[in-house]
């Protein structure tokens, strides 16, 4: 697509002050985009600047990243312009912002088109890519800026290893390098920083593998109970239903992660059968390969039984995809 580098730039020239958001339930993908956009603005503009997750848990091992102290749990300007980082639709950050013009940053095809403007490439690999071809036409790129950038690419990409990994991506890598990003410490914050409750939590949930279709969906569960005897946060949670993917004979994974309020957090993964159909069939969203919903004060059980009839109604395992 044609990026919208006039619109954009003059959405910022035009605002007073500027609120970044990430949204809930924060991923690398959010924070490093809100991230890079944070200190690009801060250095190039004399604007008021705010980054906001209106999340209780960010993930401290991106305490690495520049300007990472700056996130924020609440919005504090009245009248600012919007940028929303990853977010496929407007209800993705925790606050009502209807009101306000929105620059819309995604990679996700289930955008809404919510912003003011929307720069929404879903052939690109993370919305880290997204905002760095976009902001680079405006700003020259700076190594606090690029960090950010590489380390969300990074990780929505699981090491350069999803399907969207292209000779694009590599470009922008490569680009990204050169104006000063170190890969292995950025690698290493992100395989070398695990917590103890993270570790706890893998062999519980490992502990609770469940095989269905002659092999070929694996299904993880976390109780309220997991969660408390390992005081793992949401955080320390990511990257498990993967493990359940790696299986040879495994084509959907699924991670159901039950609370203590009552709410229900599911993780779909698969090596190409379209999971985010089932994700939309409850109200959630995400990419081909990996997307998420939430449901709420329904049995661990019903729910695997439900996801289950929803994929084979969906042909997802079979070959016969709807």
């Amino acid at each position: 697509m044609d990026l919208p580098v006039h619109q954009v730039a003059q959405k910022i020239q035009a605002a007073g002050a500027i609120t970044i958001l990430t949204h809930l339930n924060p991923d690398p993908d959010t924070l490093g985009t809100g991230l890079g956009i944070f200190n690009l603005l801060k250095q190039y503009t004399n604007k008021r600047i705010e980054i906001v997750n209106a999340s209780k848990e960010i993930p401290l091992y991106l305490d690495f990243l520049p300007s990472f102290n700056k996130i924020k749990p609440r919005m504090d300007f009245d009248e600012s312009l919007v940028i929303t980082c990853d977010g496929g639709t407007i209800d993705r950050f925790g606050f009502e912002i209807s009101e306000r013009e929105i620059i819309n940053i995604d990679h996700h095809f289930s955008n809404t088109y919510y912003g003011t403007v929307n720069v929404v490439i879903p052939e690109y690999a993370s919305a880290s890519q997204v905002a760095y071809r976009l902001f680079e036409k405006i700003y020259t790129p700076t190594p606090s800026s690029v960090v950010c950038f590489y380390t969300a690419l990074l990780s929505d990409t699981r090491y350069f290893t999803t399907s969207s990994v292209n000779h694009e991506v590599f470009k922008v890598a490569a680009e990204m390098v050169a104006l000063g990003v170190d890969p292995a410490e950025v690698a290493a914050n992100f395989t070398q920083r695990r917590s103890l409750a993270s570790l706890r939590m893998l062999e519980r949930a490992l502990h609770s593998l469940t095989l269905y279709f002659e092999g070929k969906i694996a299904v993880l569960t976390i109780t309220p109970e997991d969660i408390d005897a390992t005081g793992a946060t949401m955080p320390d949670m990511d990257g498990i239903v993967d493990y359940a993917r790696s299986l040879a004979t495994v084509e959907v994974a699924v991670l159901v992660i039950a609370l203590a309020d009552g709410s229900v957090r599911i993780s779909l993964r698969s090596k190409g059968a379209d999971v985010s159909k089932v994700a939309a069939a409850f109200g959630g969203g995400g990419h081909k390969v990996a997307a998420g919903f939430t449901l709420v004060h329904m049995q661990t059980q019903e729910i695997i039984d439900t996801i289950l009839e929803k994929i084979s109604i969906l042909g997802l395992i079979d070959g016969k995809e709807k």
